[in-house]
């Protein structure tokens, strides 16, 4: 896929600003990690105690406080053509940088992953500014994706398919968990994913805990097996789910295993623009409610996808964000039966202008395997 251009992040900085105003924020603080990416393009070597803030506000061109040992890599970066470097150097004090780039009253919104070492730095050096969340006041940031973005997150969840698809042609009884997890891992590789991030591999019990991984016991015929599994491709995520069977199931485990189909296809049907997060939540609990299964679904409905595999929004009860076209986020309800087994089935779902599109397309009935 093509590169993102300046033009592009200049226009998402643009935007930024435009959300700070609205917000009543005097600007944006954004630190190493997924936003700085998002505004810049540039991903430090190494995200180490040395400050490193994008400044972004309503009365200046954006400004990167950078250490000046890095600004070489920051000149290079797909989006500095847009923005001012501002270098402190080692020994210098790099707040006082700041400070003469923030306005010493101001209110902004910082990066979550920003360390507080940082941010009690800049307080000390203007104590008369103020700090909110990034995700507390700016939820929507980087929820709403363009056409390009959604297309990179479309690729990413046809190389995860893949890698499932592959999956089911190797043997699972008497492997464990962690071997099928590494063949997971090698797949989503070979598929031209450049990062793993995890693969659950849940057999039989070790399916009721929804953050299983993967371990060492061995699976058995008759277990029923949660595969989880995602991670980065061309810098954006993954993150799809299905359940097999190893061998023949039974009726019951057909029966649970139908609840919790019907509910994520309920909650896919029920995604459209102006639809709350907390609307799908509920549609897919209420499924899983009427057949008496709701106190073991045990973890909300979804979350947002991009450049992180966990972001905004959240689609769980409380959420009242109307979806609108461009959002991206898992739809992935699961039944969990302490000691005995797991179902889980996930899509990455985007909203279009009339309803939604499953950016994940493997089948999601019951696959026996060997």
């Amino acid at each position: 896929m093509a590169p993102f251009t300046s033009k592009d992040f200049t226009q998402r900085m643009e935007r930024a600003v435009a959300q700070a105003g609205e917000a009543g924020l005097t600007g944006l603080l954004v630190t190493p990690g997924p936003d700085l990416t998002y505004f810049t393009g540039y991903r430090p070597t190494a995200i180490t105690e040395r400050l490193t803030a994008l400044v972004l506000d309503r009365d200046h061109e954006p400004r990167l406080i950078v250490p000046v040992l890095e600004r070489p890599d920051a000149a290079a970066a797909p989006g500095a053509p847009a923005v001012t470097l501002s270098g402190w150097a080692d020994g210098a004090d790099p707040y006082a940088t700041a400070a003469r780039l923030l306005d010493p009253v101001g209110r902004y919104a910082i990066s979550d992953s920003a360390w507080a070492l940082h941010l009690l730095g800049l307080q000390q050096a203007l104590p008369g500014t103020s700090y909110t969340s990034m995700t507390a006041t700016l939820p929507m940031l980087r929820a709403v994706k363009d056409p390009d973005e959604v297309e990179r997150l479309a690729a990413a969840g046809a190389a995860a398919d893949a890698a499932y698809l592959d999956i089911l042609g190797v043997p699972f009884a008497g492997r464990t968990e962690r071997a099928v997890g590494a063949d997971l891992a090698h797949l989503l590789r070979e598929h031209g994913h450049s990062q793993v991030d995890f693969t659950v591999v849940g057999s039989g019990p070790n399916g009721a805990n929804p953050h299983h991984e993967m371990g060492d016991r061995v699976i058995q015929r008759g277990d029923m097996v949660v595969l989880d599994f995602g991670g980065l491709k061309d810098g954006y995520g993954s993150d799809t789910t299905r359940t097999v069977h190893v061998g023949a199931p039974t009726a019951e485990e057909l029966e649970i295993f139908d609840v919790v189909r019907r509910a994520q296809q309920a909650a896919f049907e029920a995604v459209r623009p102006g639809v709350t997060c907390q609307e799908i939540d509920r549609t897919a609990r209420r499924v899983i409610e009427a057949d008496g299964y709701g106190e073991y679904f045990i973890h909300r409905t979804g979350h947002g996808i991009g450049l992180t595999t966990h972001e905004p929004p959240y689609v769980v009860e409380g959420e009242r964000q109307a979806l609108l076209p461009g959002m991206c986020f898992s739809i992935e309800p699961g039944v969990y039966l302490p000691g005995r087994l797991g179902i889980r089935i996930e899509d990455i779902v985007t909203v279009t202008e009339t309803g939604g599109r499953r950016l994940n397309n493997t089948p999601r009935d019951l696959h026996i395997v060997a």
